[in-house]
């Protein structure tokens, strides 16, 4: 009993009988006139919000008159269209139809999870979560047109240099001389074949040269902390809003499973296939 209590579809049903009821309640008297429109109190307010929020001011008696004149115009051609049947085949009309009632279904309020059942999740998908690896460096560019057949012995000179605790003039670029961060930004800086590099490459001292999609680097990295599995602390906001999704898209697809349950389809689609011109 307790598990049927806390099953969202459940809180969805009771939810719509009583937004029904509530509905029918409040527009009783427009179930015995169709062609009556009552503009309410509440929706005079709502439409004097809506004016407020937009204009940062309230409306005056004049603009309030002519919200309520555009609010009875725009249910006057609404109601003339669904007598038209102008929602019938409209995949617009369908698609947001369809969308508002996943909505309802998404935002029925979400049971509380505990940790064993995020740490749970993150022990099956723990790839999606894993700490990637750090790095800090120094680089000297090379770009190897501007160095032609001396570029090997310019490279080796530079490496002499650099050894020895002297300096070495990079080549002009825009990349950073030095860098501190995560395996993804340094890929997206300098490429993904430098990045592999860096992943096996010593800690101390100048190395290289190292390729990248730039042209080639002596590198000196002065630290690699390496990739590893996250804690549940560490990335507890994430697991909870993916393991939070994953049920709303659960109790969405069970949902569906119960209504597609009620309905027969019948398919005439007849030797489409067939007929079909091949591709």
């Amino acid at each position: 009993m307790k598990r049927l209590i806390r099953e969202p579809l459940l809180h969805f049903l009771v939810l719509g009988a009583l937004l029904f009821g509530l509905y029918g309640w409040l527009n009783r008297e427009g179930f015995k006139a169709p062609n009556e429109i009552v503009v309410s109190r509440g929706q005079v307010v709502n439409l004097s919000a809506q004016f407020e929020r937009i204009s940062h001011r309230g409306p005056t008696q004049q603009e309030l008159e002519g919200l309520i004149d555009n609010w009875v115009r725009e249910e006057i051609l609404y109601r003339e269209g669904l007598a038209m049947n102008l929602d019938r085949d409209d995949p617009v009309v369908r698609r947001r139809i369809q969308q508002k009632v996943e909505f309802i279904v998404d935002s029925a309020a979400p049971e509380a999870l505990t940790s064993e059942e995020l740490q749970r999740w993150l022990d099956e998908h723990a790839d999606s979560y894993r700490i990637e690896p750090s790095y800090v460096l120094r680089q000297v560019y090379f770009e190897p047109a501007r160095h032609g057949e001396r570029l090997e012995h310019d490279i080796a000179t530079a490496r002499q240099a650099l050894d020895s605790g002297k300096s070495h003039e990079a080549d002009a670029t825009m990349l950073p001389a030095a860098m501190k961060g995560a395996a993804a930004e340094i890929a997206r800086t300098f490429g993904n074949d430098f990045e592999d590099a860096l992943r096996t490459l010593p800690v101390g001292g100048w190395r290289g040269p190292i390729k990248s999609g730039f042209g080639l680097h002596l590198v000196e990295l002065t630290q690699r902390q390496e990739g590893r599995r996250a804690s549940l602390a560490e990335v507890r906001t994430d697991v909870e809003r993916d393991l939070l999704h994953a049920r709303a898209q659960q109790a969405n697809a069970a949902f569906y499973e119960k209504l597609r349950a009620n309905y027969t389809v019948r398919i005439e689609a007849g030797n489409v296939l067939a007929a079909a011109p091949a591709g």
